[in-house]
């Protein structure tokens, strides 16, 4: 039953429609009766960055997220069997869904610190509490009570369920109260990193925009643009190693080669070694290149800045075996 309850709240915690603002409005409103609040006023967003201009606005501080946590997760599931309290590690890690199948929301924040960088206080730190925290929460509580029969407290799981369902990502003050709306789109790759290409990975209502690239968050500069169409030369300029590694990667060593006109080191046959004397990435590159005598494609695989020779490079391209040993030659 472990996949069914990881899908089921999965799918919650990835949904792109609309939140209802009045089942909203009364998830939050029992949240805070249930800590002994009295009723906020509860402000929608349509981002999560329009969401942290409104905090900066009305100068917020001292959020109680922490003390909402504490209140819902406090003696929330009575663990007393003693085969499952021996379980419970095992089982709550195949169903937190914290994987690389499941969205990681660093990123939302990252990019929303980077803009209020100078305007946050430093005590600000990811305020948000986030719906797919608490959907991946509900996923191990649900099956517990559900299958395992676990005996729980009805209203701590009534305010974590109705908080994951109803709520996009949510900043809880004493007497405020601002929900962000879920985002339009929700793009990943095959390995369920956030991805698009030439697109937004995450996009809201209002415009606010995520670009990224097999989990890697990019600058607008890259990510509205094809990796077909990314230049070469763009890894000159380029200071972060990981966006440096993520522009290698899209760009290919073909192309790199052909643009930043690689120094030819030592030829064999139809393979040629090259190096990029240019400040491209933390080492030399040293690139063995391979072209194909009846199609001419021209394909290049990178190789450790140690080897002197195209024949080298070839063994080590092959695990070891030397060029000669070689039965077919393709």
């Amino acid at each position: 039953m472990i996949p069914v309850y990881r899908d089921k709240w999965r799918a919650i915690a990835l949904s792109t429609e609309r939140i209802d603002r009045e089942k909203a409005t009364e998830a939050v409103r029992v949240a805070y009766a249930a800590i002994g609040k009295k009723e906020p006023e509860i402000i929608f967003c349509d981002s999560s960055y329009a969401g942290l201009q409104i905090l900066i606005q009305k100068q917020l501080e001292l959020d109680i997220n922490k003390e909402l946590i504490n209140f819902i997760f406090s003696t929330l599931i009575n663990k007393n069997n003693e085969v499952l309290y021996k379980l419970d590690t095992q089982l709550i890690n195949k169903l937190r869904l914290l994987r690389a199948d499941f969205i990681t929301t660093r990123d939302y924040v990252l990019i929303d610190e980077l803009k209020f960088k100078t305007q946050l206080k430093k005590n600000l730190h990811s305020p948000w509490l986030k719906s797919q925290w608490l959907a991946s929460n509900c996923c191990w509580v649900n099956f517990y009570v559900s299958v395992l029969n676990c005996s729980y407290n009805q209203i701590r799981w009534q305010v974590l369920q109705s908080l994951a369902k109803f709520c996009g990502w949510i900043l809880c003050y004493e007497n405020i109260c601002i929900i962000c709306d879920r985002p339009l789109h929700l793009r990943f790759d095959n390995q369920n990193r956030l991805h698009a290409e030439g697109e937004p990975a995450i996009e809201f209502i209002d415009g606010y925009s995520l670009y990224s690239y097999h989990g890697v968050t990019l600058p607008e500069k890259y990510g509205k643009i094809y990796p077909q169409q990314w230049q070469a030369e763009w890894l000159l300029s380029e200071e972060n190693a990981e966006l440096r590694r993520v522009l290698i990667e899209g760009i290919g060593y073909a192309r790199i080669c052909q643009e930043l006109q690689a120094i030819e080191l030592d030829t064999s046959q139809e393979y040629t070694l090259l190096k990029i004397d240019t400040d491209v990435d933390e080492e030399p590159i040293y690139l063995l290149k391979m072209t194909c005598p009846s199609t001419s494609f021209i394909h290049a695989l990178r190789v450790p800045p140690n080897i002197n020779s195209a024949r080298e490079a070839i063994s080590w391209v092959n695990w070891g075996v030397d060029p000669e040993k070689f039965g077919v030659q393709t």
